[in-house]
Parts: C-alpha cells; structure tokens; sequence
C-alpha cells in the first residue's frame, strides 16, 4: 500500500492514516486530483507535513454506519469538531479545532485510503464519472462566491485566472452576470468561447481598469490582487480565490481610498456542484491534462507545475 507523503520533499511511505476515529470512515481512493494548494505546499504553504491532497473520489470500505459500505463518495475537506462556538455558530469550515484533508493536521488523498468523518461525505450519482467526481471540491469552492455575494445579471465580473480554479469559476457563473475572463493563455480562448464567456488576454486588460463592478482573483498568484485592485470600481467587491507561498505586497490605502470590498472566499457547498455535473451544465473532460499512477506521484507534481497544464489526477 502506498501514499504519497510531503516533508521537506515527497517521498513515499506504506503506512496509511487509520480510521480509528469514532464515526470516521475509512474511504479507497479511486481518483485524486492534483491542484495549486498542493504546488503551494510544497513551497512551505500551511506549514504541512504528511500526506498531501483533497480532491477525491473512493468508495467507503469501514464506517460505523454500515449505510455507507461501498458507496461511492466525495468528501468535505474541513474535518469540526462540532462544539467550538464557531461550529455552533454553524462556521464548521472554520472551527478553531479543525483538520484539513491533505491541508492541516490530516493525512490526504494521495494515498491508497484516506480518513474523513461520516458527516463530511457525499454519496455520487451513478450519472457522474469518476474523472467528473473528483472536480467535486474545487467546483464547490466555485459555487461559495454565490454564497458569499449576490451576484445580479447586470453586474460586470472580471475574472482573473484561466487555470483549473478559474476555468470552474468560469462556468459557475456562466449566464448570472456580464462576465469577462482574463487569462495568461491563449490557447484557452476558444474553450471560454466555446462556452459563451468573453475572453480576454491579460495584455488587453488595461482598457478596463476602474470599470468592474466584481473582480475575482483566482490567479493562483500573489501579484494577483494588485491587478484586481486596478480593475475594480470604487465601492466595487474583489474576492480572492487565491492561496499562495507567497506574501504579496498590498496597497490598504487604495482598498480606503476606493471603499473597495475584500471577500475571502474558500470552501463551499457540495450539493450544487454535484448537481451540476449530474445535469451536465460543467464541461470537465478538457479540464483535464493528465491522469497517473500514484506511484509516478513525483512526475505527477512536475507535470501539474509546467506551464499549460491543467488538472493532473492520481491513480492509486
């Protein structure tokens, strides 16, 4: 048995992270997918050591509840403690105690099992493939901005970002705004069109400065904010998707100056992103570069890092 572990460099190791909570379930990896908060924690992101990633797909083989043996599933990646006052605030994804799949205190995804809490797990339509399951997450974390702030269909939503976050983002806004993406790859023009979303290549953004009533930084950069601040109206709202090594230098007195609103936005909610993909209203397969065995792991994280590629998925 196999998991792919991070410390100061990847490594692998065979012990696997036990299911010995009470009412964890001990989940087989079928698909995992490699993101960006991965790339970033090999730089020092979160300060993590273990076993690395959060987006999956498996079937439960041990719970305490036997309803959920050989389901097939996706799973919530904030692992609460239920009794904090932000968890009884209903702030789970926050709570003070937590542990993050693959992220903060919990062994992750790139490994043949993993462990998670029965309440943090979905089951999966028989209508959604494996490859479209483990886009579950990240989807989720798309479908959060429409939690967060209530987006009209005259608004004008730049987005910046043409990468896997983004390209999600994209189509989880498709049709609810006046939307324009800008991205740093050409090539990904005719997919955004293909979709009916404007695009334009980051070169080409100066003509709108000042002129966005929503900007979305999913850049996975930490220049990225700088740039939404030039694309923001006054009074405007800028969210950031974006989780980086990085320590970006912010200008606060243009965010007083223009009384621009900053959203933090992260985790979100698994039940439209599953219905999403169950109705097909998300086109996954060109979102995906690459799919590997867990034991190519190392090749796998080079391959996620070039330029170009999009999601790179693991195999166990």
């Amino acid at each position: 048995m196999q998991a792919l572990t991070f410390k100061k460099s990847l490594t692998f190791k065979k012990n696997l992270p036990p299911a010995g909570l009470l009412n964890e379930c001990r989940v087989r990896v079928l698909l995992a997918g490699l993101c960006s908060t991965d790339l970033e924690i090999t730089k020092g992101y979160m300060g993590f050591s273990g076993v690395p990633g959060h987006e999956f797909v498996g079937v439960v083989e041990k719970s305490d509840d036997p309803r959920w043996i050989g389901k097939r599933v996706v799973g919530e990646i904030n692992a609460a403690c239920g009794e904090c006052c932000l968890c009884i605030r209903g702030m789970k994804n926050h709570c003070s105690k937590r542990t993050v799949l693959g992220i903060l205190g919990r062994d992750g995804s790139f490994a043949e099992f993993l462990s998670l809490p029965a309440q943090n797990l979905h089951p999966v339509p028989d209508e959604i493939s494996d490859e479209e399951a483990v886009f579950v997450e990240p989807l989720a974390a798309a479908f959060r901005i429409l939690e967060q702030l209530p987006i009209r269909f005259e608004d004008r939503v730049t987005l910046l970002g043409d990468g896997k976050l983004g390209l999600l983002i994209a189509q989880a806004l498709k049709g609810k705004c006046r939307l324009v993406v800008i991205g740093r790859h050409p090539e990904r023009r005719a997919l955004v069109e293909k979709w009916g979303i404007d695009f334009l290549p980051a070169s080409e953004a100066k003509p709108l400065r000042k002129l966005s009533d929503i900007v979305i930084d999913a850049t996975g950069s930490s220049s990225g904010f700088a740039l939404a601040q030039q694309l923001v109206r006054p009074q405007g709202t800028i969210v950031l998707k974006t989780t980086c090594a990085g320590k970006p230098k912010v200008d606060l007195a243009r965010v007083v100056i223009d009384e621009v609103a900053v959203i933090g936005s992260r985790c979100g909610p698994f039940e439209p992103a599953l219905e999403a993909l169950a109705q097909r209203k998300v086109d996954i397969p060109p979102l995906i570069s690459e799919c590997l065995p867990l034991r190519k792991g190392k090749s796998a994280f080079k391959k996620a890092a070039e330029r170009g590629v999009l999601k790179v998925l693991l195999k166990p």
